[in-house]
Parts: structure tokens; sequence; C-alpha cells
């Protein structure tokens, strides 16, 4: 059984983690026409944009309450209200969604309290968009949970409760924000090619996807729409995927009793199989030959691929759900995981993580564990640890701001599975070293005589 080891340094060396703030606004940006809102401090706010448009390389709506010193001791009532109120008669949004962060929960603010109130004062002025709050201190957590309060929170609100006429084609899809736009965008081709009609919370996929829009638009353009949430309960099937998510699925089920199914990872062939299979049952229809086709490419990928991963170490530092995918699928190509360490021991995936330990730590831990590894996987601040230890690092997760396309990058799925395999051959090919003498057979040098030992031929 994998050990799950505390972290027990007073501060992050290099952070590893993002904040639960951060994951709730990126959950409420794949909503359409929404605009997230920090109920904190400017800077909370700013640092998030910050690695917002470093990522995506996008214009990010995102807005703050702008708490000030005076605000921080008699409360933030007054700029939550103002900033509401300015945002509906500015950008005219369909959606605000409220993430708090330290300094107000710290303080104990009522923000539940001060959001009803602000409803019932202003009615009017408010029609026509929801106000959604998602409680997420900045000290607890990290994104995975910002992301599922979010969505949970805008299931709570919004989804209309109660048993109703179920559409048999259609199915709700909660993807874990470990999933980039490629794969929310290509798991709605996967079920689209099956005749069902998928709707996807949150579906950044439609706003966070590249595209530049043919006017300025103040808020997302693109995403699940507020009415598709609102009409969640007339789904026959919900799919979840990430044990994080599991929680925004229990609620959705309480509230309209339609049933989910979970999945702790898409990568992989035998997690593929199982969600084309589940889709076959759902829709009473076979495989469609493109899918099927896709599965023998992936196939002839991992005879391909394996001879490169046998025996290979792996590092990971990524948040919970994705450090269960990747070493999943690295231990299942052959590797071993040398080192493994995530975010916060909040999630029971870390429970099955097929290591012999997890650590709850920070990229200071990562090189620590990491020295000796042939490959470490984290996001972009672990560039300097991979360059001080001389191994190559493949970057995956959030934040990747010095590369390109990080968004496009496909890795669930028979497709994703097989793009993942060439990505880290080719990794290794890349940093292969011929192999010495010595290190073929170590024991050659022992078993010569003294004087050929030392000598060039020895070390050639």
């Amino acid at each position: 059984m994998v050990r799950i080891l505390p972290q027990t340094k007073a501060a992050a060396v290099n952070p590893l983690k993002s904040s639960q703030p951060l994951g709730a606004a990126l959950a409420f940006l794949g909503v359409d026409g929404a605009m997230p809102l920090f109920h904190g401090s400017q800077g909370c706010t700013s640092f998030a944009l910050v690695l917002f448009v470093r990522h995506f390389k996008e214009a990010i709506p995102l807005q703050t309450t702008a708490m000030d010193e005076v605000a921080t001791i008699l409360g933030g009532a007054d700029h939550l209200e103002e900033a509401i109120l300015n945002l509906k008669a500015r950008t005219k949004p369909t959606l605000i969604g409220v993430c708090t962060t330290a300094l107000v929960e710290t303080r104990g603010e009522d923000c539940a309290g001060d959001i009803a109130n602000i409803r019932l004062k202003h009615t009017e002025e408010l029609a026509g968009t929801e106000v959604v709050l998602a409680n997420t201190p900045d000290f607890d957590g990290a994104i995975e949970e910002g992301w599922a309060k979010a969505v949970s929170a805008m299931i709570e609100r919004i989804t209309r409760p109660g048993e109703q006429a179920r559409q048999s084609k259609k199915i709700v899809i909660l993807p874990g924000c470990n999933l980039t736009v490629a794969d929310i965008e290509h798991l709605r081709e996967m079920v689209e090619s099956f005749g069902l009609n998928p709707v996807i919370l949150p579906d950044v996929s439609g706003s966070l996807d590249g595209t530049v829009p043919d006017r300025w638009v103040t808020t997302t353009y693109g995403g699940t729409s507020v009415e598709d949430i609102r009409e969640l309960g007339t789904a026959e099937q919900c799919i979840v995927i990430g044990e994080h998510m599991r929680r925004p699925a229990e609620l959705l089920q309480r509230l309209t009793s339609v049933p989910y199914v979970l999945f702790r990872s898409l990568t992989g062939l035998k997690d593929a199989d199982r969600f084309v299979s589940l889709l076959s049952a759902v829709s009473g229809a076979a495989a469609p030959a493109g899918v099927r086709r896709r599965r023998a490419q992936l196939q002839d990928a991992l005879l391909d691929g394996h001879f490169h991963f046998g025996g290979k170490k792996i590092a990971i530092a990524a948040e919970p759900d994705q450090l269960y995918q990747l070493a999943s699928f690295f231990i299942g190509m052959g590797s071993e995981i040398a080192a493994a360490v995530t975010t916060t021991d909040m999630s029971k995936i870390l429970e099955e993580v097929p290591a012999q330990s997890v650590q709850i730590g920070d990229l200071g831990d990562l090189e620590a564990l990491g020295a000796g590894a042939d490959l470490l996987v984290t996001h972009s601040h672990g560039r300097q640890a991979a360059q001080r230890l001389g191994i190559p690092l493949m970057r995956v997760g959030f934040p990747i701001f010095d590369r390109l396309g990080s968004q496009h990058k496909l890795t669930i799925l028979y497709q994703g599975t097989r793009d993942l395999i060439f990505e880290v051959a080719n990794i290794f090919e890349a940093n292969r070293h011929a192999p010495t003498p010595e290190a073929l057979d170590p024991l050659r040098t022992r078993e010569m005589p003294d004087e050929l030992r030392s000598s060039p031929l020895a070390r050639h």
C-alpha cells in the first residue's frame, strides 16, 4: 500500500500547487458569458491573471473586489456589492462566479449571506445574471478542490432540482481540471460519434481554445450555457472524470437523480476501452469505425514505444488526480515511479497511486527525491530543477508558460495515450547517451588485471 508522507517544511522552497480560487476561476471560465470575480485584495487577482495569461496566451476576463485596508478591517460586503453591480452594468454577464480568497475567509465574512442580501436588494438590476459563490480559501486545498467547488456551486445554485423527464441521448460530463482544452474537445467528438448529445460542465474547450472572436467580448465567449446547467437533470447519464469530481456528481444525483459513473483516468488502453464500452451501452450502438481505428493505432504505438519505457525511472509532481493519471500510464508502459510529489492529502485517489510513497510537498521535494531519475514530469516551474539535475523535463499540468500550445495537448483516450507514448519516447530518444562497456557490464573492470583496469582501453 502506498505511504502518504505529510509535508514537513514550514515553507515551500519552489511551490508546486496553485490555489483554490484560481481553480474555481478556471471552472467559471468554462461557462459562456461568465465573469469570475475574486473577493479579496487586488494582488491575489493579479497573480492568478498573470498565470492564466501566460498559460493560455489569451485575454482572460477576471475581476476583483479590490479590498483595501479599511475593507479588510470593517468588512468587504460593500466592495462585493459594488463589484457585482458594476460588472452587471458594464459587461452584462450571464454568470458572475465569486471566488473567495484567504483575506475574507480568514476574517470569517459571511459571503453567502452578503450575496443573498445583494440579490434581494437588487433583484431587478441583476435579472438575467446568476451570481454563484465558491468558498475557496487560498490556505486550504489546491486547484482541483477549487475547480470542484465551483462546479458544485453552479449545480447547487442553477440546476433545476427534482427528477425530470429524461432525454435518452443526453449525457452530462463533469471533467476534471487536469483535462486540457484538447482533451475536452476530443471527449465531445468521441461522445457525439456514438449519436449522443453531451453537456460538458465546465467546457473550457469552447472559451479557451485560442479562437479570435470577430468583436471585443468582455466576458467568456463559448462554453457551457447557463440554460444547459439549469437543465442538467434531464440527462440520462452522468460521466465523471477524476476523483475530485465525485462530490459534484453526488450533488447532481441527489438533486436530480441522474446516475453517474466515475472514471479515475481516461489515459491508457484499459480505461479508454471502459469508456467506449459505456458509450456503446448508453447509445445502444457499436463503436464507430474511426474509434476502432484509433484503438488499433494505440495498440501499434504500445508495441513500438514500450522498448523506450522499460526500466526507466520517472519522477512526477502534479495534482492528485493528474499524478494518478500519469503514474498509472508510466507503470503500464513498464517504467518505475522513482518519486511522486503532490499538493494536498485531501484526495482519496492518492491511496491508489502506483508508487511506494507519495510526498505532500513542493518542487524542492521533487528535486531531492528525483535525483537519478530518467525523466521529470511537472509544470514549467520545474524547469530549474531539471536543469540542475541534468534530467529532461516533460511539461504537464498548470501552468505551462515556456511552451506554445500546451492547452492543445491531447492526453486521453486512444489518440491521447498514443500521443503521450510518442512524446515521452521522443524525449528519451533525444536524451539518449551512448552506452559504455562498464554500463553494459558493471563487473567488467573488476575482472581485469590492475594494469589493464587503469588503462585507456578499460575506460573506452
